[in-house]
């Protein structure tokens, strides 16, 4: 008895499926989340390959964001005298006429190495890596366009969307002109600008602005909005705004760029809804980011995208194609790469049940301003709003051994702790590495942990991880006798 004759779709997929182009996991994007995800499944010998549109692998978080402006930045802390330390490269020496090329050396060497480290990992695991632009055919086939207009047909399993975000581009900005940048071409610039205007005082506005004003350019930060990185504590907000301002910037709340001239000799003049003018060297927009979805066909996987090209997903990252996942810039905020790597990785996991891994609900922050600031858990606005009672334990760096060893005399650590039984709640940090010293209360909270825990616990001496014991401390005696501990 013959069985009856495929449909045309069925038989176009069936006949890829006993191909070698079928896979058991399609990855599109390879930037931290991709690669990430992709290396997860490949490491338990499943069959991936991974569709990239650029050259080289990386992403924005690679090859235009993360890394490099974090490089910028510890060149900046080498030059500025912020941080006394000599990076590869790098002479303390360097006049103030050197170039963004000369600060560059660094993450350039960075930047190539994890490249290489990346590239060995996938071809050790058998990655198959396609260059070129993918799009959906059918909830399971994707087209691969070459750059050379080559067409290749995949089908796959699964299919992981990690093609990450870009700049947004407001239209009042003439970006072709060399002088108005996005925050993927800033580090493209030749010199330093004489003065710098940045719109947007989000993350990236904040950092660079930071930044350029430690390499000693004047710059300028504009913002709709009255207080610097809203979703910090109120003190930690302050602290990095008023340091801040003593390196420089200027900053110019509540107001809102209408009209961005741009002459082909002289300064780029801004005008403000106020009526106000700002002239300047240079104009850097960082004024969010827009996911890279247009080109993905999604309506031919059934999906649709939101605003910006959002995808919506649920716990597991899957989207409403219980096949089809997505992770990192794609899925919204807090769009950093280390949540992108994480998502991607229970994605994951959730598709081919290889670990037993869900989404945290601890993700922690790190803003890379001058000084660097971290945050996990809830802040005090948040606690307020839900009606929980809680005491702040805090310690400064100025009055830990290694804070003033490092010279850091504004840095502190705040640790927020329920009040009935010290549990605890948050963790916000600012001063020099911040961003590392994060994580003890991060682990800490994944276990459930209390300020007895930090009580009970030895910390290297000097370091800044004892700041958390003298934290502890300050809240439980603030328990014990409703006063503050004095120090």
């Amino acid at each position: 008895m013959h069985s009856a004759p495929l449909a045309a779709t069925e038989k176009r997929l069936y006949l890829v499926a006993m191909s070698d182009s079928h896979f058991d996991l399609i990855v599109l994007g390879g930037g931290p989340a991709g690669c990430s995800g992709g290396l997860a499944a490949a490491a338990f010998g499943k069959r991936v390959a991974l569709v990239e549109t650029e050259t080289h692998i990386g992403g924005a978080g690679l090859n235009t964001g993360t890394i490099p402006s974090k490089a910028l930045r510890e060149s900046a802390l080498v030059i500025s005298g912020w941080r006394a330390r000599k990076l590869l490269g790098i002479d303390l020496s360097l006049s103030k006429s050197a170039t963004v090329g000369d600060f560059m050396r660094h993450e350039i060497e960075v930047r190539d190495t994890i490249q290489r480290q990346f590239e060995h990992r996938m071809s050790w695991h058998g990655i198959e890596r396609m260059h070129g632009r993918g799009a959906f055919v059918d909830p399971h086939t994707v087209r691969v366009t070459t750059p050379d207009g080559g067409q290749q047909v995949l089908s796959g399993d699964v299919i992981l969307i990690a093609t990450g975000s870009s700049p947004a581009h407001p239209p009042e900005f003439p970006f072709e002109h060399p002088h108005v940048h996005d925050s993927n071409e800033i580090l493209e610039i030749t010199e330093l600008p004489r003065k710098l205007v940045v719109i947007g005082a989000g993350v990236i506005g904040a950092e660079y602005a930071c930044t350029f004003a430690a390499l000693g350019v004047e710059v300028h930060l504009v913002d709709g909005r009255d207080v610097l990185l809203p979703f910090l504590d109120h003190e930690v907000s302050a602290t990095i705004a008023a340091t801040m301002k003593r390196a420089g910037v200027q900053f110019h709340w509540g107001e809102r760029v209408t009209e961005c001239a741009a002459p082909e000799c002289g300064d780029v003049v801004l005008t403000f809804a106020s009526g106000a003018t700002l002239a300047a060297s240079d104009v850097l927009v960082a004024a969010g980011r827009n996911r890279n979805t247009d080109d993905l066909a999604l309506d031919a996987a059934g999906l649709v995208a939101g605003k910006r090209g959002l995808i919506v997903v649920n716990e597991f990252y899957q989207t409403t194609a219980p096949h089809i996942y997505a992770a990192g810039d794609v899925v919204g905020p807090p769009a950093l790469a280390a949540t992108g790597i994480e998502q991607a990785r229970v994605a994951v996991s959730h598709a081919f049940g290889i670990l037993k891994k869900e989404a945290s609900t601890l993700l922690p922050t790190g803003i890379y301003t001058i000084p660097e600031a971290s945050m996990v858990g809830k802040t005090e606005a948040e606690l307020k709003e839900a009606g929980v009672a809680f005491i702040v334990g805090r310690a400064a760096y100025d009055l830990n051994p290694r804070g003033r060893l490092i010279g850091d005399n504004a840095g502190f650590l705040k640790l927020l702790f329920r009040a009935d039984d010290l549990r605890l709640l948050g963790v916000h940090v600012v001063g020099e590495q911040a961003t590392e010293l994060i994580h003890i209360g991060l682990i800490a909270m994944l276990c459930g942990g209390d300020a007895d825990l930090f009580n009970r616990a030895c910390f290297n001496y000097p370091t800044l991880g004892d700041l958390y014991k003298h934290a502890a401390y300050d809240a439980i005696f603030q328990h014990s006798t409703g006063r503050a501990l004095k120090t």
